[in-house]
C-alpha cells in the first residue's frame, strides 16, 4: 500500500445545462477538500484529467480547479489524458508523487463537458481514442468499434444478445436508483431485449440501450501517504493499483480476448494477495455492454465465452456473490470521459464506508475498479479496502 483515499467528492451526471468545466471542477474540488477536513494550502499537488478533444473550446485547464480557492495559486498542477480511462491515468499520476514523496496531499480530479456539441460531434471526438487509419469513415463512432467487437463475439460463441439485454437492464435498475446517475430509470429485460422505435439498432448488434450516454460530470479525490492517513477520520487504500497498455490497432490482437484487461486484472490480484471471490463488489468500464460481458471473462469470473454464465446464475446482482456496478455503471450512471475513472474510485471508496446509500452493497469491504481506455488499451485495476 502506497496511497490511500481520504476524501472525495462527485457531482451529478447527465445533461447539465449551464455548466462549464471551471464550474464542475470547482463543486467537486470544493466538496473533495471538505469531505477531507483539508484547506487548498494543505494540497501539494493537483492532477487533472480530461478527454476533451474537441467537445470544448477551452483545452488547457490544468489550472482551472484554482478558481475554487484561491490560496491554490503556485500549486504544481497537470492535465492528463488516457482516453476513457484518463481519471485513473490522474490517480496514478498523484499517487507516484506521494510513492516518491514529493507531495504529501494531491487532488486528483475528472472532467468532462460532452453536450456542449450535437451528438454527431460527441461520437467524433470520441473517435479518436482508436486507431484512426481502422476506424476513419466510421458513422457510429465508438459504438461503431464496440459493435464490430460483438460481432466479433457473437461469430466466436454464438449469439449473445440476450446476455448483453441483461447487462443493461441490471444496471439500469442499479443506476435507477442512484441519485448522481444520469439515467435514474428502470427500463426492464423486455425493453432492453427488444429492437424498437425507442431502442433502435446504433452499430452491429448493440442497441441504444447496450451504450452508455454522452454525459457531462466530474469527481475528485484526495490522496495521500498511508502513515497520514491513519490519523485522517477515513481513509481508503489501495492494495493494488495496476496499469497494463496493449497495441492500439485491433488487428494488432484478439480483440475478443481483451488480453490486455485480463493481464491487469491478474497482476492486481497477485499484488493485494487476493482472489476474484475475496471482493465485496466491482465497478467495471461498461462503456457498451459487450465490454461488461468479456470482462467477467477477462477478471477471472467465468471462462472464456462463457459470461453469460454470470448472468443466468445472478452473480453479479446487486445480491449476488459478485455484484458488477451497483452504481449503475457508464450505462446508467454516465461516462463523462475524464470523470469516469475518478468517480469509479468514488463510488468504491463510498460503499466501503458504508455510505453509498440506496446503491449500498451490504457488509462491502473490499472493492475491485476497473477502467479502460480506448477498446481494452489502458486498462487499469483497483483494489480498494479500508484503511483503519
Amino acid at each position: 500500500m502506497t496511497a490511500c483515499i481520504v476524501g472525495w467528492s462527485h457531482s451529478r451526471f447527465g445533461k447539465l445545462e449551464g455548466r462549464n468545466l471551471e464550474s464542475l471542477l470547482v463543486e467537486v474540488a470544493k466538496g473533495a477538500l471538505g469531505d477531507a477536513g483539508l484547506s487548498a494550502a494543505d494540497i501539494d499537488e493537483v492532477v487533472v484529467g480530461t478527454f476533451n478533444a474537441g467537445m470544448e473550446r477551452q483545452e488547457f485547464i490544468s489550472s482551472l480547479a484554482f478558481q475554487a480557492d484561491p490560496d491554490f495559486r503556485f500549486t504544481p498542477s497537470t492535465r492528463v489524458e488516457n482516453a476513457c480511462a484518463t481519471g485513473s491515468a490522474a490517480i496514478h499520476l498523484g499517487m507516484k508523487s506521494i510513492a516518491a514523496k514529493r507531495a504529501r496531499f494531491v487532488l486528483a480530479l475528472g472532467v468532462e463537458k460532452m453536450t456542449a456539441v450535437s451528438t454527431a460531434d460527441a461520437n467524433a471526438s470520441l473517435l479518436k481514442a482508436s486507431y484512426l487509419p481502422e476506424t476513419e469513415g466510421e458513422t457510429a463512432g465508438f459504438a461503431g468499434v464496440f459493435g464490430h467487437i460483438a460481432e466479433k463475439y457473437f461469430q466466436r460463441y454464438g449469439d449473445h444478445s440476450e446476455a448483453l439485454a441483461r447487462i443493461a437492464a441490471k444496471n439500469h435498475k442499479n443506476g435507477s436508483v442512484n441519485p448522481l446517475a444520469h439515467l435514474q430509470k428502470d427500463f426492464g429485460y423486455d425493453f432492453c431485449r427488444a429492437i424498437s422505435d425507442k431502442n433502435p439498432l446504433v452499430a452491429g448488434p448493440l442497441k441504444r440501450t447496450d451504450c452508455s450516454p454522452i454525459s457531462d460530470g466530474a469527481a475528485a479525490l484526495v490522496l495521500t501517504d498511508v502513515e497520514t492517513a491513519l490519523a485522517m477520520k477515513k481513509a481508503i487504500a489501495f492494495r493494488a493499483a495496476v496499469q497494463v497498455n496493449d497495441f492500439l490497432p485491433l488487428e494488432s490482437r484478439d480483440i475478443v480476448a481483451f488480453e490486455g484487461p485480463a493481464k491487469a486484472w491478474a497482476k492486481a490480484l497477485k499484488a493485494s494477495r487476493l482472489t476474484l471471490d475475496d471482493l465485496s463488489l466491482v465497478e467495471t468500464h461498461d462503456c457498451f455492454t459487450i465490454a461488461e460481458l468479456i470482462e467477467y471473462e477477462a477478471m477471472g469470473l467465468t471462462a472464456p465465452g462463457q459470461g453469460a454464465r454470470a448472468l443466468a446464475e445472478g452473480w453479479v446482482e446487486k445480491t449476488g456473490k459478485l455484484p458488477i456496478n451497483p452504481s449503475g455503471g457508464l450505462k446508467a450512471k454516465g461516462h463523462p470521459v475524464g470523470a469516469t475513472g475518478v468517480s469509479m474510485h468514488v463510488l468504491a471508496a463510498m460503499q466501503l464506508t458504508g455510505t453509498a446509500g440506496p446503491i449500498q452493497v451490504q457488509n462491502a469491504d473490499l472493492a475491485g475498479v476497473f477502467n479502460m481506455g480506448g477498446a481494452a488499451v489502458a486498462n487499469y485495476v483497483s483494489i480498494l479496502s479500508p484503511l483503519h
